[in-house]
């Protein structure tokens, strides 16, 4: 369970949780929070790690202090791989497979629900679940290097649970060039053509001065203006606490089957 406790000083670091060399670590600096997550299969994300983070974005939103957050991952490769393919393997029920997929839904739900704008910082590549974060941020920050791809239909599956949040974000067209050509990168580019990206980079250094400028721009505006904002942009997905665990099901099932166990077998002998 986590804990934020508040800091008497303004800067507040703390590592929450630790599995298998994969962590959720905490900052809360002068009203600006940043939630980094690691893992060291390519910042892939096994399902206690996606509701230690989760419940990190939940607790910094129940904090009058923090004004703003900033959500990344760890190191200068991959953003986020996505599922854990070697959890994916072990699932045995579909109970275990709407339990491991429902953390995607936990992870989107919570960016949703809190009231403080969320900047997303993608330093490089975002497969699957990872798409799904950076369409759940509020206003991400790319570089170059952050080429995109939704592979799930690759081993069987299919983008059930962040499709929704990358339809809203880019459209369904979009969004279907993505699910549909699921083996293949789309560029940074493209992804700021489409909406997924505010704003891309030619380097790390100059997409975190940006951030750094616009979080403090943030931590400085009228906190109930950008609540209300949030409200506004994020209309219409109320029913996403039902949806997304029923998309999870929908996951849980196919994991399950043939197919999606050859696949995924093939693809982590590769």
């Amino acid at each position: 369970m986590i804990i934020l406790r508040a800091a008497s000083a303004a800067l507040f670091i703390q590592t929450l949780f630790h599995m298998e060399n994969g962590k959720v670590t905490v900052e809360a600096n002068n009203g600006i929070a940043t939630i980094t997550f690691f893992h060291p299969q390519s910042n892939s994300l096994p399902g206690a790690l996606l509701r230690e983070l989760a419940s990190a974005i939940e607790q910094f939103g129940a904090r009058e202090d923090v004004r703003v957050v900033v959500l990344k991952s760890e190191g200068e490769k991959a953003f986020c791989a996505g599922a854990s393919f070697d959890e994916l393997v072990a699932i045995q029920t579909t109970e275990e497979g709407n339990v491991f997929f429902s953390g995607f839904a936990l992870v989107i739900n919570a960016l949703r629900k809190i009231p403080q704008l969320v900047i997303g910082r993608v330093q490089n590549k975002a497969v699957g679940g990872g798409v799904g974060i950076a369409a759940s941020v509020d206003y991400c920050f790319a570089t170059s290097a952050a080429s995109v791809k939704l592979s799930e239909l690759v081993v069987g599956i299919g983008p059930f649970v962040v499709g929704p949040a990358v339809e809203r974000k880019v459209g369904l067209s979009a969004m279907s060039q993505l699910a549909i050509n699921a083996s293949e990168w789309q560029s940074a580019q493209w992804a700021r053509e489409k909406g997924l990206y505010a704003e891309v980079f030619d380097s790390v250094e100059a997409m975190d001065a940006a951030i750094q400028v616009l979080a403090d721009k943030l931590n400085n505006s009228n906190p109930e203006a950008m609540q209300e904002l949030k409200k506004i942009f994020w209309r219409n997905t109320e029913n996403w606490d039902t949806l997304l665990f029923e998309r999870a099901g929908i996951s849980g099932r196919l994991v399950l089957s043939d197919f999606t166990r050859a696949a995924i077998a093939k693809f982590k002998a590769k």
